[in-house]
């Protein structure tokens, strides 16, 4: 603040009547009761000086905001089932994965970061690639299309975390997907693409603990279904163990080494829906060319993150990847349609995969 000549005259007086009153005799100085009505309008509760319950708890791990990894699953066995077309009759085909792999690539910025509101933004870039055993001897379709097509994933998303007072919020999450078997050079119709959306409410009680429920229009089980979801964050006293669930999506158990070391014990439900036929095969047959493979996996896993430097950390995970679903329907014009968990239509193409071991390794930049 710049000092006016009105505002100048009048610091010097002040300083020059503190002056003089220091001068004088303090013993006959006598002390004044104060009137504590001067503060009766006083507003000490205003929108400035609300609280509102912060978005994280006490050692929870760091937020990743930019994550750069690989995915890497060992061999299995991947079972595609018979099915006929106008072009002729598939058999049933089992033949040896030798690996998936592939780049994972994530962002997630915060583009407002209030006490009173939080809006992140994010996006991300997923591959995954089937390397098969003796490629030259497949015979069915998927399996000749998955060889020669890798799966692709681009997404974006927001998250928007709305506190209403000190120990309750809300919580949205929106995603919209692009998933197939097309390439980066050619993108697939958008009208393909699959959306997301989650919301819960939730509560704050300590520094320690939030937790909070809600519902999510989610293909993480492969198709598209609604299902209640639960998120339980907890963190001991002495800051040693905790817990990080957002059930059925993932939840681990937390054991903080120190504040540059953590190790995580748990699960997470991979999974969404993928087009596939692009290729002009057997796949995109005019009687047989809206497929899409409803693809969902549980990853029973050991995960270690390390502080290098900074707000750069680094991130292994090593587990059991548990094959949920790999089966094809036929979406009618694109047009999706729910099936659920009680749903009785029949699947185009009904599928098998044995399950391997996999890892994960990534860099991140996280969080403050």
């Amino acid at each position: 603040m710049f000092l006016t000549k009105k505002n100048f005259a009048f610091s010097a007086i002040l300083c020059f009547g503190m002056v003089a009153v220091a001068q004088t005799d303090t013993t006959a100085v006598e002390e004044e009761e104060e009137d504590y009505s001067m503060y009766d309008n006083l507003d000490f509760v205003d929108e400035a000086t609300k609280r509102f319950a912060p978005v994280k708890i006490k050692g929870i791990s760091p937020a990743k905001l930019i994550t750069v990894g690989y995915d890497f699953q060992g061999s299995y066995d991947m079972t595609a089932g018979s099915f006929a077309t106008d072009r002729g009759t598939y058999a049933e085909q089992t033949a040896e994965v030798n690996s998936t792999q592939g780049l994972r690539v994530e962002a997630n910025i915060p583009v407002i970061s209030k006490n009173s509101l939080v809006v992140q933004v994010g996006a991300r870039l997923w591959d995954i690639n089937y390397d098969f055993e003796n490629p030259q001897s497949l015979t069915n379709p998927l399996l000749t299309n998955l060889q020669n097509n890798n799966l692709t994933s681009i997404g974006l998303n927001s998250t928007i975390y709305k506190p209403l007072n000190e120990n309750t919020f809300l919580l949205f999450r929106v995603a919209a997907e692009m998933n197939g078997d097309y390439g980066l050079d050619k993108l697939q119709s958008m009208s393909y693409n699959r959306y997301s959306i989650a919301a819960l409410w939730g509560k704050r009680p300590t520094d320690n603990k939030q937790w909070a429920i809600g519902i999510s229009r989610t293909y993480r089980a492969g198709e598209m279904n609604y299902i209640p979801i639960i998120m339980y964050n907890w963190t001991s006293s002495n800051n040693k163990w905790g817990t990080e669930i957002l059930f059925p999506a993932r939840g681990h158990v937390r054991y903080t080494v120190n504040s540059r070391n953590m190790l995580f014990a748990g699960f997470e439900l991979e999974g969404n829906s993928y087009r596939i036929g692009n290729d002009g095969g057997a796949l995109s047959d005019s009687d047989f060319d809206e497929l899409e493979i409803r693809r969902s996996e549980l990853r029973f896993r050991f995960v270690y993150e390390r502080q290098l430097k900074g707000f750069v950390w680094v991130s292994a995970q090593a587990g059991y990847r548990y094959n949920y679903s790999y089966n094809v329907d036929q979406v009618a014009d694109g047009d999706e349609f729910f099936r659920g968990f009680f749903g009785d239509q029949e699947y185009a193409l009904e599928n098998d995969l044995t399950n391997p071991l996999y890892f994960n390794v990534s860099i991140n930049l996280v969080s403050p």
